[in-house]
């Protein structure tokens, strides 16, 4: 058994590392609060945009640029995971979906553009890493999740890749994260039989309004992909230090039964020397 002082610096450790990951679990429970916020607020925004690109379905045309083409033989994957760990399986999960993806195709081209430092440390290895986004999530706004979103559909448009997936941490609550693996182009337009709609008069025309709504739409849906994975990686990291906390908290209550057990185990002993001692004088 561990004498005294041993117990006692080791109950002392874990009391520091308690204090640790209660302060990182108050944190992130603070900036996914945060970050559900900013997703709700987006919602309305995305759905009506959605719903205006479903009904205007037809102006697309059979020969629109952003639809799905006969062959695909260039295939960008979007690996989303986070700068920073301790959150639990949140990165894993992208990772290993990603690296079935690479297998998923074979004889195709396929390349993988990672968001986040954890996920880009592992890909990296199977060099199909064609560009890091590194500092991505450093003040991380529209304008800038826009930039990215315009180079994707430039290299779509201009032949460079045929298909564009992303694959992230959908956020549900914040103790669950769902692993999504989500086209970006081309475009998906939904099949799904509609109500009866009114006849509109559309100016400009129907084409013209459509072919102005996919590039905002799609900016749109990479904004609200980061956005969604950063929330979820928020709620993957509270968990995970509430976790390590109650198991932190049940280590320490362990050690702190165990200290006092081998504490009255060595006042026994020094009483009965004392007492030995004492029999030993006076007999």
């Amino acid at each position: 058994m561990a004498n005294l002082k041993e117990i006692r610096n080791r109950i002392s450790s874990i009391n520091s590392t308690m204090q640790i990951t209660s302060a990182m679990k108050m944190v992130s429970a603070a900036k996914s609060k945060k970050a559900q916020e900013v997703i709700t607020a987006m919602k309305p925004y995305a759905n009506t945009l959605g719903t205006l690109l479903q009904s205007l379905k037809d102006a697309l045309g059979n020969e629109n640029p952003f639809l799905e083409r006969a062959e695909e033989k260039r295939i960008l994957i979007v690996a989303i995971t986070s700068d920073r760990g301790l959150c639990g399986a949140f990165n894993s999960a992208v990772v290993k979906h990603t690296l079935s993806l690479l297998q998923k195709y074979p004889g195709k081209e396929v390349e993988v553009l990672t968001i986040g430092k954890k996920g880009n440390d592992i890909l990296k290895k199977t060099d199909k890493v064609s560009r890091y986004c590194e500092g991505f999530y450093d003040h991380m706004d529209f304008q800038k999740t826009a930039s990215l979103a315009q180079e994707l559909i430039d290299a779509y448009l201009s032949g460079k890749y045929d298909r564009i997936l992303l694959v992230y941490n959908s956020f549900k609550n914040v103790a669950t994260q769902i692993l999504t693996e989500e086209v970006f182009l081309p475009l998906q337009i939904s099949e799904q039989e509609e109500a009866a709609q009114s006849e509109y008069l559309y100016e400009p025309s129907a084409q013209e309004i459509v072919q102005g709504l996919i590039p905002k739409s799609l900016k749109l849906q990479i904004y609200k992909v980061l956005r969604d994975s950063l929330a979820a990686e928020h709620g993957a990291r509270m968990t995970a230090m509430h976790k390590a906390t109650d198991n932190a908290t049940a280590l320490r209550d362990e050690l702190t039964l165990t200290y006092n057990k081998a504490r009255q185990t060595a006042i026994t002993n020094e009483i009965l020397e004392i007492v030995s001692g004492a029999n030993a004088l006076n007999g």
